[in-house]
């Protein structure tokens, strides 16, 4: 409902605070598709793995720390490639690849993240990855569909699109964990009603998160390819500089 209202106010003001004509360009609306897509994986995967860890498999808080290292490791690594991995397959082409692996790496922890800490590292390698190189080629996309003179409500939007979409993972997925788990959470000693509760929890939380994130990786796509022809080209450079 408030985003309804936001809407109708932002195209009855005279001077409103967002223009939607620019949100509704097709790259740009992409570009915060993908954007979002990655924002959602991101923040659901890690919530779900470090409950997971702690409080079904009773690993110590600097032990589940330790556990999400392959996603930093591969986040700090993967900085010098990104740049040349764009520039090979194109802006694009990198942007729908990098969110596909953030929505399979998120399937490949909904499915198989319960049948040992493997299947988790193999998913965090794969959304750090993703996101690795979604960072810049989503937001260059929204530039590239900006007039010259609005690329810093641009940045804005991108910034704004991933908070959004951290602040929906985490509520989805706690949302569904509050539902189908009975009693408190972050007690120990489950009875074995309650940890298949969750466990079944967290497989329909890295289910929904990633038909979500599927979704809007499937609309970046449709929306990238009805953009017109002889948009402006942008290097990694650039967006650098107008950032």
């Amino acid at each position: 409902m408030g985003a309804i209202l936001f809407i109708r106010r932002e195209r009855s003001a005279r001077y409103p605070l967002l223009d939607l004509k620019l949100v509704a360009r097709p790259l740009v609306s992409s570009g915060l598709a993908y954007k979002a897509a990655a924002g959602l994986a991101t923040a659901g995967l890690g919530y779900l793995v470090t409950l997971q860890l702690q409080l079904d498999w009773g690993w110590t808080p600097a032990h589940a720390a330790i556990g999400m290292l392959p996603q930093v490791i591969v986040l700090v690594a993967a900085g010098p490639f990104v740049s040349k991995f764009v520039e090979r397959v194109g802006f694009d082409r990198a942007a729908w690849l990098s969110a596909a692996a953030v929505v399979f790496g998120l399937a490949v922890y909904a499915v198989l993240g319960s049948f040992g800490y493997l299947w988790i590292a193999i998913a965090l390698v794969l959304v750090a990855a993703g996101i690795r190189v979604n960072g810049v080629v989503a937001g260059t996309n929204v530039l590239r569909g900006l007039p010259e003179n609005r690329t810093s409500i641009g940045a804005a939007l991108v910034d704004t699109a991933s908070e959004v979409a951290t602040g929906v993972g985490i509520a989805a997925s706690g949302t569904i964990l509050a539902t189908l788990f009975t009693g408190r959470i972050a007690t120990s000693n489950w009875s074995m009603h309650q940890t298949a509760q969750f466990r079944e929890a967290v497989t329909i939380a890295g289910l929904a998160l990633t038909a979500a994130a599927a979704a809007l990786v499937g609309w970046g796509i449709v929306r990238v390819r009805s953009a017109a022809d002889g948009q402006p080209t942008m290097s990694v450079d650039d967006v650098a500089m107008s950032t």
